[in-house]
């Protein structure tokens, strides 16, 4: 006679997935004909995952989350075949593909979208905790949510570099080592485990501007040039508007078709083109794009504000000081000749054609 042993779902799977595979972490494409995702069609993209349902929480300027728990017995699909759907319908009515990652939380399926390989495709990660440290086993610990490159430098100080070695090590290490709530959170993603859920959240005002290079672009300096361009249209159009801006966000994208976007808060809500353009230029020096090829970089101003309950935090930068007295001066002057007045840098034959006003969402 056989033994046979049942085995009962552990506290580490109901905390994974109560339902299976249901959430999409959706990430849009522009395809060659349609060139960039503007504001508009990323509202339109999230719309159309309203369809399906309402759990959408969008993460701009490309990106969504998706909980389809509530769709699956409507539409007759598991949320690969809903996936699968998504991707129809986006490249059908707003010519745009989709990368999408399909599994039981947040975490699961931000990874798996970010390592599809390619744009267009759409992979799934099983609802089986052997499944799940099998497809985590040999990633770099910074594909942990929440695991920035500081993060991962000190794990690999430890030997710890992969996120299978991370699930492995005892917690008790892991806390000593990155202190005891960082420890505990860090243990749990690496196994899989993700308590958070998907917040339906629509984007937040925003204004975002843009600028494709002729070429892929490897000289920092020309792309350097190209955010103090970026920051000049913000800062202009959020003082006209009398706004402010909480955060600023930077995406580069590559010959490969691929992004990287960074965000940034800001110590202050500011619409001042210097604070801007220090801002843009961290997040980019941040990113080490010593060798890539650029194709294009994009600024939005974000959690933008009325500038009517706002403060500024005084200074004794006498230059700083007296930029911010010019400045209101220089805005009269473009209002009535445009561009008339710029950073002695951007001067130059493309001037003509690095003219243009962000985007509002």
């Amino acid at each position: 006679m056989t033994a046979r042993t049942t085995q009962h779902p552990g506290p580490e799977r109901e905390r994974t997935s109560p339902a299976g595979p249901h959430v999409l972490y959706v990430r849009f494409h522009p395809t060659a004909r349609s060139g960039s995702l503007d504001p508009d069609t990323y509202t339109r993209l999230l719309g159309l995952l309203a369809e399906f349902t309402p759990v959408v929480q969008a993460l701009p300027p490309d990106t969504a989350i998706a909980d389809v728990r509530g769709a699956l017995r409507y539409f007759g699909r598991d949320a690969a075949g809903l996936a699968a759907l998504v991707r129809i319908r986006a490249l059908a009515r707003h010519d745009t593909d989709c990368t999408i990652g399909v599994a039981a939380n947040p975490l699961l399926a931000r990874v798996a979208a970010g390592t599809t390989g390619r744009p267009g495709a759409i992979r799934t990660v099983p609802d089986d905790p052997a499944a799940v440290a099998g497809f985590l086993a040999r990633k770099p610990a910074g594909v942990l949510h929440g695991v920035g490159p500081a993060t991962a430098r000190t794990l690999s100080a430890y030997g710890l570099d992969s996120v299978g070695r991370i699930a492995a090590a005892p917690p008790a290490t892991l806390q000593r080592i990155l202190g005891a709530s960082a420890g505990r959170r860090v243990h749990e993603r690496a196994r899989g485990i993700d308590p958070t859920s998907v917040t339906p959240q629509a984007p937040p005002r925003s204004l975002s501007t843009e600028h494709p290079f002729r070429q892929d672009e490897l000289d920092p300096d020309r792309r350097r040039r190209a955010l103090l361009m970026l920051a000049c249209r913000l800062g202009d159009a959020l003082r006209t508007e009398g706004r402010l801006a909480r955060a600023l966000t930077l995406t580069v994208r590559y010959a490969d078709g691929s992004t990287t976007t960074r965000s940034r808060t800001l110590a202050e809500p500011t619409g001042h083109t210097p604070a801007l353009t220090a801002a843009a230029y961290a997040l980019h020096d941040a990113l080490a794009l010593q060798r890539a090829r650029v194709r294009g970089v994009s600024l939005r101003a974000e959690k933008i504000t009325g500038d009517d309950s706002a403060g500024h935090q005084l200074t004794f930068d006498e230059q700083a000081t007296r930029a911010r007295i010019l400045e209101p001066v220089i805005d009269r002057l473009n209002s009535r000749w445009p561009g008339a007045v710029r950073p002695a840098t951007l001067a130059g034959p493309d001037a003509a054609a690095e003219s243009g006003r962000p985007r509002s969402a």
